[in-house]
């Protein structure tokens, strides 16, 4: 293996114009590959391969290694991934079906065949889930003493504080909606709870009654802690649903309930805006954010005591077929326990805290631009400290000798400190630029209100290039010092989100190369003004020349081994799915090319076949936090490049993206040992691959157990946190 030599050297429903755009979309993406690429056979599907991601994270869930409350924290993880699965990648497939797409992938299966391989194992997934939280989480919690109160343990006095409190914080904000031509089927927000309520007996009006839905507003708390005095002071829990079924009967005064079921259905989430048909970006998606509540349903969740004939009636009232409903044992939305953990006090059953690490080169001065004179400055997140970003714009705002900032913004959190920052900025007379995408899914809206904000401060604020998500993470401050103006840059994996920070592992490049300022300087200028992409010294980008330089650093591994000499290849992002990318893997491979892959999502790409990928392996790992950091090493050139960009269709064309090479030795040893030796090390939270996209957990045998995020913690924290 290559990790040996390294250790030896060190839509339907739409309106017309919705559905044109909607059907452009789709072609776009499901056009041939550009160039002849191998045979279907050879790759996996995307869909099914993001399934298995998620079954790795709940398997998380099931690992009684996992601190309890951990645990369930990953079941609410699993639940937030399948939920944007079905709104995003089944919508798509349903959309596709549709417009009559005959094939949507590299693998060559039609839309048809993927959405029943999918549901197939989307149904098999969310029973496992509900048996792993009735039948393990749920009585081990108990056996901590956090309990989730059923309506038939509620002892008299429990009964009448939640009575009181659904009198209270509950009743006043329901409606109520009796079916009937008056009141027809109502338009149900995605995601949100609801209850179908069967009712016997006339109204005030003489109105027979039937089917009642009740909705709960989104403003109330899926889940109600009891007061200590009443759970015996130890954390206990009732679920909104329940209360609200117990009383339900107070909504329809003098009418007998014979039935209250919980539903949520989920819809298409994704937003088509038609960027080169519309003149104002912003103001065009704020008026197309609000449907995103409304799109086509594509999944209905009902409690599994739901009868069969409200079933049917919900399907008919969705446009929904039978295999696209989920009965399950429990709450329709688990999603909502995320906030358990932090309402438990219980540190013993939580991972360790830890604090974030400095390299050297900050404890020695907090002067950042000092530091980063003195050389690039490598920061590995979460195990070194974000802290370092903030400062390096915090200081820029307020250094008098500091001209300009510029600074691209994909996500980043609310109350930001780099907001704040580059609104002070702004405000003291600085040429501030921000490149805000406003089209980073799920967070268009907090983008639009920070793009407002920027402007109202004085900052100039660009949306990007039409056609192409700017996901490129750079920071650059031009700073006027004694020998003229001198370039500062940040370079990331990762997005300027504090918080994420603390969750996601990525690197953040500090430097004053100036190359590299030069280059990052071109970019912004490409994305802020006009004219031709210019040659770049080091960095490359998409959409020009990502794409063929990673083709050809491949081909470069290919002409070494042809010649005798040390070839490998080993990658860690996200995702892998570019067509020719992983044809030049599987030519590399027959090669002789040794090449290992970390993987942590979807990867079409199929490892150890005959005769066409017995060099490639592929693992993916899944722990604590979030595997996020693009890292790509060729062996025979002893480059290392870092980069936004996972090898896939939208970051090769679609996407502003930068890959940028590690220059100093002492960074790069470090790239390669944190995120790659210690990864292939890993035998205890990676899970490798086979051929048909399957994947078993690595464990230890008889090897001493290596925890590549342990290890990490360990090694770069202030404080280790360990399990």
């Amino acid at each position: 293996m290559l990790f040996n030599k390294l250790q030896a050297q060190s839509i339907a429903g739409a309106a017309p114009t919705a559905r044109a755009r909607r059907r452009k979309a789709l072609l776009a993406s499901t056009n041939p590959p550009r160039k002849a690429i191998a045979e279907p056979k050879l790759f996996l599907n995307r869909e099914l391969s993001q399934l298995e991601f998620n079954r790795r994270v709940l398997a998380q869930a099931e690992d009684p290694e996992v601190p309890l409350l951990e645990r369930l924290r990953f079941l609410c993880i699993f639940s937030s991934n399948l939920d944007e699965f079905f709104e995003i990648r089944v919508a798509g497939l349903k959309a596709q079906i549709d417009l009559g797409v005959e094939i949507s992938g590299a693998d060559g299966a039609s839309p048809a065949t993927v959405y029943r391989q999918v549901t197939a194992v989307a149904h098999e997934l969310v029973n496992q889930q509900y048996a792993l939280w009735n039948d393990e989480l749920l009585p081990r919690l108990a056996e901590e003493e956090i309990h989730f109160l059923k309506r038939r343990v509620w002892n008299d006095t429990q009964r009448d504080w939640i009575r009181s409190y659904f009198m209270r914080e509950i009743m006043p904000v329901m409606t109520p909606i009796g079916l009937d031509p008056a009141h027809p089927f109502p338009r149900i927000l995605n995601k949100s709870l609801n209850f179908a309520v069967q009712l016997a007996g006339k109204d005030a009006f003489g109105r027979s009654s039937g089917i009642a839905l009740v909705q709960a507003p989104r403003v109330l708390p899926r889940v109600i802690q009891l007061p200590e005095e009443l759970a015996d002071s130890s954390p206990s829990f009732v679920f909104l649903s329940s209360v609200i079924h117990a009383h339900v009967g107070e909504l329809f005064a003098g009418m007998d309930v014979e039935g209250c079921y919980q539903f949520r259905v989920t819809r298409n989430s994704d937003l088509y805006v038609d960027e080169e048909e519309v003149t104002n970006l912003r103001i065009a998606l704020q008026g197309e954010l609000p449907q995103r509540n409304f799109g086509d349903a594509v999944r209905l969740e009902v409690a599994d005591l739901c009868s069969p004939e409200i079933s049917e009636f919900l399907l008919q009232q969705f446009r929904l077929s039978r295999h696209e409903l989920y009965q399950v044992n429990g709450p329709v939305n688990l999603v909502r326990l995320m906030q358990i953990p932090d309402l438990v006090d219980r540190p013993d059953l939580k991972y360790k805290p830890f604090v974030p690490g400095l390299p050297s080169g900050l404890r020695a001065t907090p002067d950042m631009f000092a530091a980063m004179r003195g050389g690039d400055i490598l920061l590995h997140h979460p195990y070194q400290s974000f802290k370092p970003v903030v400062n390096f714009i915090q200081q820029a705002a307020v250094d008098p000798q500091v001209v300009a900032i510029k600074q691209t913004v994909y996500r980043t959190g609310s109350n930001s400190e780099l907001l704040e920052a580059l609104v002070h900025a702004a405000r003291s007379g600085k040429e501030v630029t921000v490149v805000v995408e406003l089209l980073a899914r799920f967070d268009e809206e907090a983008n639009i209100k920070l793009a407002q904000k920027l402007e109202e401060a004085g900052a100039h604020v660009v949306y990007g290039v039409v056609g192409h998500k700017t996901h490129a993470k750079m920071a650059m401050v031009v700073r006027r010092e004694a020998d003229g103006l001198k370039r500062y840059v940040h370079l990331g994996t990762g997005n300027y989100h504090a918080r994420t920070a603390t969750l996601y592992t990525d690197f953040g490049l500090l430097t004053c190369d100036k190359k590299m300022c030069s280059d990052v300087n071109d970019v912004f200028m490409q994305l802020t003004g006009l004219g031709k992409a210019g040659e770049l010294n080091y960095i490359w980008q998409s959409p020009f020349t990502l794409h063929p330089r990673m083709l050809d650093a491949i081909r470069s591994e290919v002409e070494a081994a042809h010649a005798g000499k040390p070839a490998g290849i080993i990658a860690k992002m996200n995702s892998l799915l570019e067509p020719e990318i992983i044809t030049a893997l599987y030519f590399a491979s027959q090669a002789g090319v040794s090449i290992d892959l970390i993987v942590r999502g979807v990867c079409a790409l199929r490892p150890g076949v005959p005769g066409v990928s017995e060099n490639i392996r592929v693992r993916s790992i899944i722990g604590r936090f979030l595997e996020h950091h693009r890292v790509f090493y060729f062996l025979s050139s002893d480059s290392v490049y870092l980069a936004s960009a996972d090898w896939m269709d939208r970051n090769f064309f679609r996407r502003i993206e930068t890959c940028f090479p590690v220059l100093e030795s002492d960074v790069k040893k470090r790239v390669i040992d944190e995120a790659l030796r210690i990864g292939l090390a890993d035998n205890t939270q990676a899970w490798a691959m086979d051929g048909n996209g399957e994947y078993q957990r690595m464990r230890s045998q008889n090897k001493e157990p290596t925890s590549s995020q342990l290890f990490l913690l360990e090694t770069l924290s202030a404080r280790p946190g360990t399990k």
